[in-house]
Order: C-alpha cells, then sequence, then structure tokens
C-alpha cells in the first residue's frame, strides 16, 4: 500500500491543549490515508516528553483499528498511513516550522489553540496564528474553549453542519472548493451554510460538470450587522461543527494590531476552524 496524499502536519508542545488536536490530526492522516508528521515544540530534547502525549497506536487501539501491543509497521501495513515524529527547537518555533515545512510540504496543519483569553505557552493566539500565516497552508484550527469534531474516545467523525463565511474579498470560490474537498476527504456529508455579513453578498457559483454544463449560483443568507459577531452567532444557531473561512492574512495595520476577520472568529469561535489562505485582489 503506498501513501500517496500530501502530508499532514500537527505542531504540539505535548500540553493538555494539544490532545484535542492530535485526536484530529489522527483521524484526517486515517481519511487521507497520508503521512502525518508529529512535530514537538520542545526547550530541548528530551525522550521521556514523547511516552507523556498519547500514543499513535494506543489511539487507534482504542478506537478498534489495531490490537492492544499491535507493532509500528502495523500502522503502515494496516491502515496505510505513515506516523513520524519531528523535533522543532523552541527558541523560535514560527521559523523552525517554516523551515520544516519547506522541505516537508504539507497539505494541512493542524493546531491547537487557547482563544481570546490565552495562556502561557506556544499555541496562545498569537502564536498559533503566525505559524499559520508564515506556513501558507490551510490550517485546521482547534480551540480549546470549543468542542471538535472527532471523538476522542471512539474516533468517530461528527462532521454534521458547517457555515462557510464569505465576502467579496478574499474571492470565496477557491475556499469553498477547498472545504468541499476536505470534508470529501473524510466522507462526511454535512448540511452547508454560506453567509454573508453586510448587504451586497458575492455571486458564488457551483463548478460546471458534464451533466451540468452551466454553473448554478449558490444561494447565500445575508445578515446585517459587525462582521464577527454575526458569523459567531450564526455557528452557535445552527450548532456548527466547523467554520471554514477564506483568509488573505494580514491586509493592514488594523489587522495587525487587532487580527484578521479569522482570527477574531476564531478566537471566540464555539468549533474548529478552518483557514483556506488565498490571495486578495490586488
Amino acid at each position: 500500500m503506498n501513501v500517496t496524499a500530501p502530508p499532514i502536519i500537527h505542531p504540539t508542545d505535548f500540553s493538555d491543549l494539544s490532545r484535542s488536536a492530535f485526536t484530529h490530526a489522527l483521524r484526517i492522516s486515517l481519511a487521507a490515508k497520508c503521512k502525518l508528521y508529529i512535530a514537538h515544540i520542545a526547550d530541548r530534547k528530551d525522550a521521556n516528553e514523547w511516552q507523556s502525549f498519547p500514543h499513535v497506536r494506543q489511539t487507534l487501539a482504542r478506537w478498534g483499528l489495531l490490537e492492544a501491543g499491535a507493532s509500528t509497521a502495523a500502522i503502515f501495513e494496516r491502515l496505510g498511513i505513515e506516523v513520524a515524529k519531528v523535533e522543532i527547537g523552541s527558541r523560535d518555533p514560527i521559523r523552525g516550522l517554516t523551515r520544516f515545512l519547506a522541505g516537508h510540504p504539507s497539505d494541512l496543519m493542524v493546531l491547537a489553540t487557547q482563544g481570546r483569553d490565552g495562556l502561557p505557552g506556544w499555541f496562545r493566539p498569537s502564536i498559533a496564528e503566525a505559524m499559520s500565516r508564515r506556513a501558507r497552508t490551510q490550517t485546521l484550527f482547534i480551540p480549546g474553549h470549543g468542542a471538535g469534531f472527532v471523538d476522542s474516545a471512539s474516533g468517530e467523525l461528527r462532521l454534521g453542519r458547517i457555515l462557510i463565511p464569505v465576502d467579496h474579498s478574499p474571492p470565496p470560490v477557491g475556499a469553498i472548493r477547498a472545504i468541499q474537498s476536505f470534508y470529501r476527504m473524510l466522507s462526511a456529508k454535512p448540511d452547508i451554510r454560506i453567509l454573508h455579513i453586510g448587504t451586497d453578498a458575492p455571486v458564488v457559483a457551483t463548478v460546471s460538470t458534464p451533466s451540468r454544463r452551466t454553473p448554478v449560483d449558490v444561494p447565500i443568507e445575508v445578515r446585517g450587522g459587525n462582521v464577527v459577531d454575526g458569523i459567531l452567532q450564526a455557528a452557535t444557531e445552527m450548532g456548527a461543527n466547523l467554520i471554514g473561512m477564506a483568509t488573505a492574512g494580514h491586509r493592514g495595520l488594523l489587522d495587525v494590531v487587532r487580527g484578521s476577520t479569522m482570527e477574531r472568529v476564531l478566537r471566540q469561535s464555539p468549533c474548529p476552524v478552518l483557514a483556506i489562505p488565498v490571495s486578495a485582489p490586488q
């Protein structure tokens, strides 16, 4: 069995906050049949620290996918995934991660983040968001204050509802396609709600197919009010399991000070956020 899908990377500091993100990264790698890099961000190399984090084989055994005591080789032979451990120094974890990704491109990064209040550690918002901006890869943020969509005890996926906020900039079509690819990879069939906060919603058309060559406009719910508050309210109302958003990073001094729209949503989100990096029109 060959691993052909692009790898996934999960940076971790082995904190309790990282455990849910680890669970999501492992479950997604199983669905994608791809390599998973577990990147340990540490003050110093200490093999004992690996012992404090949930083991891959133990987790897979708990999910009923491996027998207890199965060998490391069985992960690949039976499940079709590889897991590699990587050490990244803590002196400049963002630079270390960027350097690693330059030599080992990944399709998705799965990160824990504490949320708006923050705590000491690498996954307070400023660090997690900066990692995502520098990596310029799709990033799944698992907030410590919200509910995830992977059950840690069983590995069951609970991705029934996805909210996709859209605007004219960044362009929404590429992000919507990326989000569709993400949930299809997981064999999920969620209810999708596309939302625009404002007055003039962008036009989003489905992709033409051989059986339907004329694109069809996708219905978009339009609301007024504050953008961040409106997105969070809609996510809570629909019981969203995931918010998928395009992000162009920081586009001005105000974004540098307070964060992009995606980052401000992330800090209070009741569920994971999938950030899709795109280029804004010039």
